[in-house]
């Protein structure tokens, strides 16, 4: 159904009831659950699952980071492990 005129959407609402938040996206693209994903990459599951369901949103860093795990999970999971 279209979007009536009178409604408006600001700051991106329209694109963001499209797309997934980035956590939930990066996760995905690596098939682990969120449990797992949170354990390999150092993430706390409840902070995880806020951002996934929208409720927080990560800072810059976090994004970058986020960014940097979606292209090359096991080069970032390699680096974090401890010896």
């Amino acid at each position: 159904m279209p979007v009536a005129e009178h409604e408006t959407f600001g700051n991106g609402q329209l694109a963001a009831m499209r797309r997934p938040p980035l956590a939930k996206r990066v996760r995905r693209s690596t098939r682990l659950s969120q449990e797992a994903f949170a354990e390999r990459f150092g993430i706390p599951l409840r902070t995880l699952q806020e951002w996934e369901q929208g409720r927080r949103e990560p800072d810059a860093a976090v994004e970058s980071y986020l960014r940097v795990i979606e292209k090359e999970p096991d080069i970032v999971a390699h680096a974090l492990a401890v010896e």
